[in-house]
């Protein structure tokens, strides 16, 4: 267990309440182009799953933030984690000083393509809210949210988003029929930072063109066919840095009944799409006995 306090810790209140924090998978990205200032222009289409971490918010006279669960140890710093500065930035933003205790259940794998960190703030922005009373006007926690990372608005709003841009363009996409996905992760981590570095150096010049995205609704099946003709174009990037992610990806085409098997935004964790949720268990049971180091899991899309 890791654990910081902000000032004197006292008795906190009885009263609390536990908010999930869902996994983020891109079920596809697209490299679009560069801007001036080096960010990569990017199309993707995020959703949200159910697999993820959990915070509990409680009453406390100082701020107090505590991190449990599998990968507590892998966190670092509890000063450059997002859920601490996302608590600074609500307290700065509102004028508030900031109370409470905030419980991590630390259950996704650290840089591992999730979005664990950005969802954690993004959770903690609607906890404090919702702890300290707060009114969430309209854009006010967008902004503070964008402030924090590129993912961070995305993980706010916690539904499926077609998202472009650096991040920073996202709409909304209605009528998601459910989708059953097995999540692996080797152990071992892909930097975003080192995987776009790599990209540039060895990959840019492959931009993909920008896609206009149809928004009418669809199947299943229609997603898994359409699914098909994208990609990730950071895959070779991300490979050159994990060579790892190569057998995930293979190991999960493997599995019986895999339409699709990707690697969800820098990696190290990739995903595959299943017809059903028995199918994606098959899988799960299939990959644990092979790779009992990974961290795997069958889920399906994040409903509130």
């Amino acid at each position: 267990m890791r654990h910081t306090n902000m000032n004197n810790m006292s008795n906190m209140s009885a009263k609390s309440f536990a908010l999930a924090a869902p996994a983020k998978i891109n079920l596809f990205l697209h490299v679009t182009g560069r801007r001036d200032d080096g960010y990569h222009l990017l199309q993707s289409i995020v959703v949200f799953v159910d697999a993820g971490d959990h915070l509990t918010f409680s009453r406390h006279d100082s701020l107090f933030i505590d991190i449990q669960g599998y990968f507590a140890d892998d966190v670092g710093d509890l000063r450059d984690n997002l859920v601490y500065k996302a608590a600074q930035a609500l307290a700065q933003e509102y004028d508030y000083v900031p109370t409470g205790q905030i419980s991590l259940q630390k259950n996704l794998p650290v840089a591992s393509g999730m979005g664990g960190g950005s969802s954690d703030a993004a959770t903690t922005l609607r906890g404090l809210c919702r702890l300290w009373g707060l009114s969430e006007e309209a854009g006010r926690l967008e902004k503070l949210a964008a402030q924090l990372g590129a993912d961070v608005p995305a993980c706010l709003y916690r539904r499926p988003v077609w998202m472009e841009g650096v991040g920073d363009k996202m709409m909304r996409m209605q009528d998601m029929p459910d989708m059953h996905l097995v999540l692996a992760t080797p152990p071992v981590q892909t930097p975003t930072p080192e995987v776009f570095k790599c990209f540039a150096r060895r990959f840019s010049g492959r931009y993909s063109p920008p896609i206009k995205h149809a928004g009418r609704r669809k199947s299943l099946q229609e997603w898994i066919a359409d699914l098909r003709f994208y990609r990730n174009d950071l895959t070779d990037a991300a490979i050159e840095v994990s060579p790892d992610i190569r057998t995930a990806l293979a190991a999960i085409a493997a599995t019986p009944n895999c339409h699709i098997a990707r690697l969800s935004g820098s990696g190290a964790t990739c995903f595959g799409l299943y017809d059903s949720a028995g199918a994606a268990q098959a899988a799960v049971n299939k990959l644990r006995q092979e790779y009992p180091h990974w961290w795997i899991k069958a889920t399906g899309l994040f409903k509130e």
